[in-house]
C-alpha cells in the first residue's frame, strides 16, 4: 500500500510539473520560424549572404549575417538584445562567443540572455559539413534553446 501511496504521489509530481511547463510557454511557438533571405541590402564587403528569422510575425526579427573566416564560415546572429556566433570550422558546425571586436551590444546583456550551459552544450551540433540553407535551420531550431528561460519571450 505505501508503494501504490509512492508511486500515485510521483505520478502526480510529473503531472503538475508537465502543466505548469506548458502553462508558462517555456521554449514553446518555436517552430514557426519564418526564414527570409535579404538579397537587396550593403552591409559590407566581408558579409557574404543575410537572412531574418522571425519567430513571431509581431516581434522584432533576428538577423543572421554569414562572413568567411581563416578558420570557415561565421553566422553572426544578432538582435535587440543579444549577440552569438554560429560557426563552421574543421571540428563541426556550432555556437561559439561573437568576438568582441565585432559585438554591438554590451557584453553584459548578452551574457546574462545566454545561457552558459547551453552554449557549452551547442559547441559541436553536429560534426558534418553543412551548407547555407542547412545552417540557417539549425540556428532557427536551436537559438531559442540558447537563451536564458526568462528571456524567452524576446523571440515569441
Amino acid at each position: 500500500m505505501k508503494k501504490l501511496s509512492v508511486v500515485s504521489s510521483l505520478f502526480v509530481v510529473v503531472l503538475f510539473l508537465s502543466v505548469t511547463v506548458s502553462a508558462t510557454g517555456i521554449h514553446s511557438g518555436f517552430e514557426n520560424c519564418r526564414i527570409t533571405a535579404v538579397d537587396d541590402i550593403f552591409v559590407g564587403k566581408k558579409i557574404e549572404k543575410v537572412w531574418t528569422l522571425n519567430y513571431n510575425p509581431q516581434e522584432s526579427s533576428v538577423t543572421v549575417m554569414k562572413r568567411k573566416t581563416a578558420d570557415g564560415t561565421d553566422y553572426m546572429v544578432r538582435s535587440a538584445y543579444f549577440e552569438v556566433c554560429y560557426s563552421l570550422t574543421a571540428e563541426g558546425f556550432g555556437v561559439k562567443k561573437l568576438k568582441p571586436a565585432l559585438c554591438n551590444i554590451p557584453c553584459k546583456i548578452t551574457k546574462a540572455v545566454i545561457d552558459p550551459k547551453e552554449m557549452e552544450h551547442q559547441r559541436v551540433i553536429t560534426p558534418n559539413n553543412v551548407d547555407d540553407k542547412a545552417a540557417v535551420a539549425l540556428i532557427a531550431s536551436y537559438l531559442p534553446d540558447l537563451l536564458n528561460d526568462a528571456y524567452t519571450h524576446l523571440l515569441n
